[in-house]
């Protein structure tokens, strides 16, 4: 009761001692006990003393505080009854129980600040952007980009002086020790280098000839090949490969590809031409609807062929092989002027008959219109 009589006289005669005049010299002012429950910036020898009356261990619960306080308080607490019931001893849970639950809830928003931040620290670990400005001047330097960018030219200015010492060093070297083996290697490692760059230019003009043509017209092109038995290059193992796959008709695979292509497209080429021709000229409401139909058919089949073409693409060793796509818009307007000369060319057909029989007669076994299915011929062909 005297404890509690003199936390309420402290709370009524603070107010009036708060003037500097009326507190004695040397005499400190007492916080308020309230505040002082309240504070969660205890010494931690006050703070295991809290854990200790109320028989709990660091790194519980808030749950567990409030239970333990609960029991307690149903022992001391001078309301409850109980034999234990003292005021003094409640007072001192009390404040155990508001610092003990006040410590246990700053440690908990600790580890959930620490834990959000490693979260947030391994989110964003390997999402850091780069720091582009160093990519200039060679990474050289630190400061602001005029401070880098002198920095750099010293930089250049000392790596070119190294560079004049080393060229001057290595001139003594070869004037001095010409037979030393470390001349030896240098100039035997630029003669490799030099013919390393005589071998990519003859690849390179080989490969300038062929996309010219000018292997086009040799002696052995379209021949088969020779079984490799007079040449003494080549080890027996690949001697028998090579004989076996020509006797036995083998060819790549890309070979087989290039051929299919090539006469789809032929054939696409024909029936679409054939399909114009059945519809006849001029084309009626229903013809035109037909042809519409024949060139959405058309424009599909060109899809499927140009996949065929990507995956030939992919497997042909020579890069000057590769195909380009089929433009189905182009290949329609090249039908229409295809079956545009078929018409011309059939009207002048019937409007010369006797020039025909004529040639005819000159020449027997020649069909009618030779002449002029020669000229559609080498268009269809352009």
């Amino acid at each position: 009761m005297m404890n509690t009589l003199s936390m309420k006289m402290a709370r009524i005669l603070r107010p009036h001692l708060m003037s500097a005049s009326l507190i004695p010299h040397g005499v400190k002012m007492l916080s308020d006990p309230g505040s002082r429950m309240l504070s969660t910036h205890k010494s931690k020898k006050m703070i295991r003393e809290y854990y200790r009356l109320l028989n709990l261990d660091e790194g519980c619960s808030t749950d567990d505080v409030r239970d333990s306080f609960h029991k307690l308080a149903k022992q001391y607490h001078p309301d409850s009854g109980s034999d234990k019931a003292d005021s003094a001893t409640f007072i001192k849970i009390e404040e155990a129980y508001r610092n003990v639950l006040s410590h246990v809830i700053e440690q908990t928003h600790a580890r959930q600040n620490r834990a959000e931040d490693t979260e947030e620290e391994e989110k964003f670990k390997y999402r850091t952007p780069q720091h582009r400005h160093y990519l200039s001047f060679e990474g050289v330097g630190f400061g602001t980009p005029s401070q880098r960018e002198k920095q750099y030219r010293q930089f250049r200015a000392d790596r070119a002086t190294e560079q004049v010492m080393e060229y001057q060093k290595q001139k003594l070297q070869r004037e001095h020790f010409a037979n030393s083996i470390t001349v030896q290697d240098i100039r035997q490692s630029k003669e490799g280098k030099i013919t390393q760059a005589i071998e990519r230019l003859v690849e390179d003009l080989i490969q300038e000839s062929m996309a010219k043509g000018d292997f086009d017209n040799l002696s052995g092109r379209g021949k088969p090949l020779k079984k490799f038995s007079a040449c003494s290059y080549i080890d027996p193992m690949t001697h028998n490969l090579n004989r076996i796959l020509i006797d036995n008709g083998y060819q790549p695979e890309w070979i087989l590809m290039q051929k299919e292509i090539k006469d789809t497209i032929e054939q696409l080429r024909e029936a679409l031409l054939a399909s114009r021709k059945k519809l006849g000229n001029p084309l009626t409401p229903g013809g035109q609807k037909q042809w519409s139909q024949e060139c959405e058919q058309f424009q599909e089949n060109i899809r499927k062929l140009n996949k065929r073409i990507s995956d030939f693409n992919l497997i042909v060793p020579i890069l000057t092989r590769q195909k380009v796509h089929f433009d189905a818009q182009k290949e329609v307007i090249r039908v229409q002027k295809m079956y545009e000369a078929f018409v011309e060319a059939k009207e002048i057909t019937d409007e010369n008959p006797a020039d025909i029989s004529q040639e005819e007669e000159k020449t027997p076994g020649v069909k009618t219109g030779f002449l002029n299915w020669l000229k559609l011929w080498k268009f269809i062909k352009t």
